[in-house]
């Protein structure tokens, strides 16, 4: 058993599973929280010991070494005395140093899951900044990466493949059976805690260590050592060499002719064959010993990298799964490029593993002459290439398998931590949102308020007017992170939730750009007409559009604004639209009874503006622009 493994199972022997299903996830987290920092410092106790006791032993050995070889006053046997348990010591400090490790990670694998809990997880994660994309149609517009970002709440992974595979999920809406499918596999990982938890050790170094996509690339580049019949010639140039060779050295020590493997030939012969041998073995070396030493050298580079691949792909290859997903993942990971069923990944990669050892035995003392004669190198190279040519290929569906399995786990992480959240229902018919008690999932539970959005074919459009920091566009933000969330396959923060496959438009974070001579209105014109484009695509379009040209007059705002959704409207297009202008607000006469206007209201006491960040139906009545100017001594 690998050593992630190991440590959780020391903890299930502190902490009954069953019960741990009856605990609240903060009550679970802190529980097993103390057990991993418990476990720890006994450990760095243990490592601290052997550590002291390697130290002594080394200054007893150099005393002793003094008293044999320079006062002669001990035989060398007294040597044995602190280099046994000395070299014992050296595995069993490996070992404890390895556990102490873990356990620390263990520990802040349940601080992580805490912070989330208490709401101080902002710039502690994987920010995903890499997967930013200001041209993206709604990733910028709803927080999806970036600190605080709902990336960095979501993400579990440790592997790039890992974060690729979960912010492809929030970045494009899956189908309807993919999202169910989605919702399966969390719902089964939900509960799986000492999964998700060895998932995520075995995986803890993995972003700063391993190269997977170098990786990737070595598997699948064209074979080096051709044509393979070569490797036949070289395993029997050797045979020959260390036949030959050992004879002749037989012969030279006094073995009869006769008693010698080939000694007739050798004596006829004399020392001509055995040079003959090796000149013609060095000759094969010579000329293409290059394209060998880029082959060992490649692999000795990924030796680590594929261990930690192996490592994870253990965990996915043993768990006893029931949903339909993960049993799937469990079943392409026992098909090569080929489709041929064979030795799982893991095994697969330990037969590699085991090449690797044995080209690291030529450099032992006692062993290199033999693996001179043997072309020992040589050997392992088409070896190894031969393992290449067979599953080299597959790497990349294994590194897939991970990821979409470490994207699972980062949403079932999620779910457990949420348990009121509930999933979907995503119906196939649409356009369809319509959620009760709706609220933002980067908000503190304690802080946020919860609305309803019902839109459908035959209510599209709601005109969203109010004051400034009632809360418009946090209702917009909110709408739209919930579909991101449920297409997904995550659950959603509302009390019920159901929808249709929908493609995503916002204009919420319009940016000017001075390098590019770009002012905020012209970038928020190119991003209107992205929106509307999207009504051309196979999915309904959900539009997000906040303070809709604001950046021009009122009469030109109108006009834009009216023809933008009404074409939207045209297009099978749900959606919302937010206004301080309230002339915007007629754009509900022309759509009705297909569209309606809400608002947030807000009230100005003892010098305080207050809201309560409620949708309520109809518009707006008042402003608070010229309150809130007074307020702050303008004389307006």
């Amino acid at each position: 058993m690998d050593a992630a493994g190991s440590l959780v199972s020391d903890s299930e022997r502190a902490i009954d599973p069953a019960a741990a299903c009856q605990r609240a996830p903060r009550d679970e987290y802190s529980l097993r929280l103390a057990d991993r920092r418990n476990r720890a410092a006994e450990l760095g106790r243990r490592e601290r010991l052997t550590g002291n006791a390697r130290v002594g032993l080394f200054l007893l050995g150099l005393f002793l070494a003094w008293l044999v070889f320079g006062a002669g006053v001990l035989s060398w046997l007294w040597l044995l005395a602190p280099a046994v348990p000395f070299v014992v010591l050296l595995f069993v400090h490996e070992a404890v140093t390895r556990q102490w490790r873990l356990a620390g990670r263990a520990a802040e694998f349940y601080e992580s899951g805490i912070a989330r809990l208490d709401h101080k997880w902002k710039g502690k994660g994987q920010s995903g900044s890499r997967f930013q994309n200001e041209n993206h149609p709604y990733s910028a517009d709803l927080d999806l990466f970036g600190t605080g970002s709902l990336f960095e709440l979501l993400c579990t992974a440790r592997t790039h493949a890992g974060e690729d595979k979960l912010a492809s999920w929030l970045l494009a809406p899956a189908s309807p059976d993919e999202i169910r499918a989605r919702q399966e596999a969390v719902a089964e990982l939900r509960g799986q805690l000492d999964l998700r938890e060895q998932m995520v050790l075995l995986a803890s170094n993995v972003t700063s260590a391993a190269d997977f996509a170098t990786l990737i690339a070595w598997g699948e580049s064209p074979a080096l050592l051709v044509p393979t019949w070569l490797g036949f010639v070289a395993l029997a140039l050797s045979l020959f060499s260390f036949f030959t060779v050992v004879s002749w050295i037989a012969l030279v020590f006094g073995v009869s002719a006769n008693e010698a493997p080939g000694g007739s030939l050798i004596a006829s012969g004399g020392v001509y064959l055995p040079l003959f041998a090796l000149l013609l073995q060095s000759g094969f070396v010579l000329w293409h010993r290059e394209r060998i030493h880029q082959v060992l050298r490649t692999v000795e580079r990924r030796a680590r990298d594929l261990g930690l691949l192996a490592s994870l792909l253990a965990v996915l290859e043993r768990a006893p799964f029931a949903s339909a997903l993960l049993r799937r993942l469990q079943s392409d990971l026992q098909r090569t490029t080929r489709g041929e069923r064979g030795l799982m990944p893991s095994r697969r990669i330990a037969r590699l593993g085991n090449l690797i050892e044995l080209l690291d035995s030529r450099r032992n003392q006692l062993f290199a002459p033999i693996a001179l004669l043997l072309l020992w190198g040589t050997q392992i190279a088409y070896a190894i290439e031969r393992w290449r040519a067979e599953s080299g290929r597959a790497i990349g569906q294994w590194l897939s398998a991970v990821g979409e399995f470490e994207a699972l786990c980062a949403l079932a992480a999620y779910s457990y931590e949420n348990p009121d959240d509930p999933f979907p229902e995503v119906v196939s018919d649409g356009p369809l949102y319509d959620a009760c008690e709706l609220s933002h999932p980067l908000m503190p539970r304690a802080v946020m308020i919860p609305n309803d959005v019902h839109l459908s074919g035959e209510l599209c459009v709601l005109v969203v007017s109010g004051s400034n920091m009632s809360g418009k566009s946090t209702f917009l933000r909110t709408i739209g992170v919930n579909a991101v969330l449920a297409q997904a396959g995550a659950p959603v923060r509302a009390r019920q939730m159901r929808l249709s496959p929908l493609a995503i438009g916002a204009t919420l974070r319009i940016q000017d750009s001075l390098q590019e001579g770009r002012s905020r209105f012209y970038a928020e014109v190119l991003r209107v007409r992205q929106v509307v484009e999207l009504t051309r695509g196979k999915l309904p379009l959900l539009f997000l559009l906040d303070e809709i040209f604001a950046g021009t007059n009122s009469h030109d705002r109108r006009l834009g604004a009216e023809a933008v959704v009404a074409g939207l409207v045209r297009g099978g297009a749900i959606g919302l639209v937010t206004t301080h202008d309230l002339s915007l607000t007629h754009i509900v006469d022309q759509l009705a009874p297909r569209a309606a206007n809400i608002h947030f209201a807000d009230r100005f006491e003892s010098g305080v503006m207050k809201f309560d960040y409620r949708v309520h139906e109809g518009v707006v009545r008042h402003s608070n622009a010229l309150a809130l100017m007074r307020a702050v001594g303008l004389e307006v």
